[in-house]
């Protein structure tokens, strides 16, 4: 039987899944966490088939893995894994497709909500006994906004950008998007006019840092940014500034450019900026999903048949 590695399966499975099924295709090692390239060397050394979420699988990593056949990404992004040294070793790389599409547009509609009824503000302060101490039957410490009426620009045409423009439709917003073919004066146009802005588009080198200077310029200062998609879509500096000069009313994020943050990261401190530790992605039907597709994967591959290959 095959030996099978998951380097870094905590965050997948931190004890509510079973990796039953994988380890019925072989001889299975989960670790919940891998840190040097050293490390990963040693553990993958003679394995034919790794799984890796976050955990990187570099040109000279690969080159140290000579029973390597086959890498299961668990997740849909594969920017971990070095897909053209993979190509030219023979090594097959899978990832997981449209798992999480509806938790993640489910917890970007969360932050846009809490960014526009500051529902944990509020019940924070309930609980710190401001509504005991107030003068009146009601009170609200910070602007609400509705959203009927608004517009929504979306910066990605994919799936989960679909459900999230579904969901804003129901609740009364006009949705604009633009995509991967669309023009840059396209995109400002869109910034321009929108209320609430929501990326979701791959991180790729003409979207790094898409978010930066000039682009926030265009917005209007009322404007909310969501982001849930990946951490370098921004320019994190530009960004704070932003947001400190009141040249950008709020901003809601799932993700970060370097994750876990470092602490001198400009938007921990940022006004009006809440920031959620990457779990979008991460509800329970969500990661059992993913589990499933993971090791459906990995049972077509070593069928004969690979699906969702990326290299």
């Amino acid at each position: 039987m095959p030996q099978i590695v998951v380097l870094d399966g905590h965050a997948l499975n931190p004890g509510d899944l079973l990796w039953d099924e994988l380890a019925a295709l072989g001889e299975l090692t989960v670790f919940d966490r891998t840190g040097s390239p050293d490390e990963s060397a040693r553990r993958c050394h003679d394995a034919e088939i790794v799984l890796t979420n976050k955990t990187p699988l570099t040109d000279e990593l690969l080159g140290q893995l000579p029973r390597l056949r086959y890498v299961g990404v668990l997740a849909t992004g594969y920017n971990v894994v070095d897909t053209a040294a993979a190509t030219r070793r023979g090594i097959v790389v899978t990832n997981v497709p449209a798992y999480g599409t509806r938790s993640v547009a489910q917890h970007t509609i969360a932050l846009l909500l809490e960014l526009t009824n500051h529902v944990g503000a509020h019940s924070a302060g309930v609980r710190a006994g401001e509504w005991c101490r107030s003068p009146d039957w009601t009170y609200w410490s910070a602007p609400l906004m509705e959203l009927d009426g608004l517009t929504l620009g979306l910066v990605g045409r994919g799936r989960i950008g679909n459900a999230v423009a579904e969901i804003a439709q129901a609740l009364g917003l006009r949705v604009r998007s633009v995509g991967s073919r669309d023009s840059r004066e396209q995109l400002l146009a869109m910034l321009s006019e929108s209320d609430v802005i929501s990326l979701h588009c791959p991180l790729t080198d003409a979207t790094k840092q898409l978010i930066n200077r000039e682009t926030l310029d265009v917005c209007k200062p009322t404007a909310l940014l969501l982001n849930t998609a990946r951490g370098a879509l921004i320019h994190e500096a530009s960004l704070a500034a932003a947001l400190h000069a009141r040249r950008l009313g709020g901003a809601a994020l799932d993700v970060l450019s370097s994750e876990p943050p470092a602490p001198e990261n400009p938007l921990l401190g940022a006004r009006n900026c809440l920031i959620t530790p990457h779990l979008g992605w991460a509800s329970f039907a969500a990661r059992r999903r993913l589990l499933q597709c993971a090791v459906a994967n990995v049972r077509a591959f070593l069928a004969g048949s690979p699906v969702n290959r990326v290299a």
